[in-house]
């Protein structure tokens, strides 16, 4: 590489609903951005890399760069699931025509940019629930180890909760609300049906559930109330463990952030910090920080 030629940093964030890239000059200006589809190891390495592939490539061609200017582009990737051991060493084997490439997980990406890279904290509040965060060179994290085992407060929990809750209201175990109701509508009011949706069912299926919880919980449904309130403790409760382990600054992320923070307790909703920037911006600054180190 020329001494003195510009550098670029092109950041990727790579999820299970979608692919975003943007390119940066070296003083931050924006030059082009992309968007593809879902982006993650469990679609399989080949697959995940064509859809970063798709966005990283749109923001390059909306950034005008030419074939020779490639070379000096660094890469920052978060991206969903590369945390996994097979999964990192096989993204690390890829052949490319960066000046560099360094892979995250999506999590770690969000987490930088939420804190511009600097020491702090998340907790995900989404189809499922983690807490990750840096501390003084150590990696924290809380919980995230999937659903049904673990992501207490995410949105697959909120609708599984739901669910077992519709059938023993169905069974005359317990009172039934206009949720519970509502659940069970959604089967055809046969519990059969329910077992037959449980058995191929994924931790989205139950997700999409929540926003039904989270309508009859702020209407007043005492059932709705009971699911939201546990699963807003639970998340307190991630808060709390992040700061009592170091974590100078703590954001709440996710498509479940919003609606649960009212339901949060008041110490918590208190010490929370809004993001500085999103999950591009982090796998950016990873991109910087690897240029910084060659």
């Amino acid at each position: 590489m020329t001494t003195g030629s510009p550098q670029f940093f092109l950041g990727v964030d790579g999820g299970g609903t979608g692919c975003r890239a943007r390119i940066e000059d070296g003083p931050g200006a924006v030059l082009g951005q992309g968007l593809s589809g879902p982006a993650t190891t469990r679609l399989g390495i080949e697959e995940a890399w064509a859809s970063i592939s798709r966005a990283f490539n749109a923001a390059l061609d909306e950034a005008g760069l030419k074939p020779d200017d490639i070379g000096r582009v660094h890469v920052g990737i978060g991206l969903a699931g590369a945390s996994r051991k097979a999964a990192f060493e096989a993204l690390k084997a890829i052949p490319h025509p960066f000046a560099s490439l360094n892979f995250v997980n999506d999590g770690m990406s969000a987490c930088l940019g939420a804190h511009s890279g600097r020491d702090g904290a998340i907790v995900i509040a989404g189809t499922g629930s983690i807490g990750l965060g840096f501390v003084e060179g150590k990696d924290l994290r809380i919980g995230g180890y999937g659903f049904p085992i673990s992501d207490e407060g995410s949105g697959a929990d909120l609708g599984l909760k739901a669910v077992q809750l519709a059938l023993r209201a169905n069974d005359g175990r317990m009172e039934k609300t206009a949720l519970l109701t509502e659940v069970m509508q959604r089967f055809q009011n046969d519990p059969m049906e329910a077992v037959a949706w449980m058995d191929r069912s994924s931790a989205t299926d139950y997700a999409a559930l929540a926003p039904m919880v989270m309508r009859h919980a702020d209407q007043g449904d005492s059932v709705g109330r009971r699911i939201v309130q546990a699963a807003a403790e639970q998340i307190d409760t991630l808060v709390r463990t992040l700061f009592d382990q170091g974590a100078p600054r703590v954001t709440l992320l996710g498509g479940l952030s919003s609606p649960l923070e009212p339901w949060l307790a008041p110490d918590v909703r208190r010490r929370l910090k809004p993001a500085d920037g999103d999950a591009v911006s982090g796998a950016i600054i990873l991109a910087r920080k690897a240029a910084a180190t060659r």
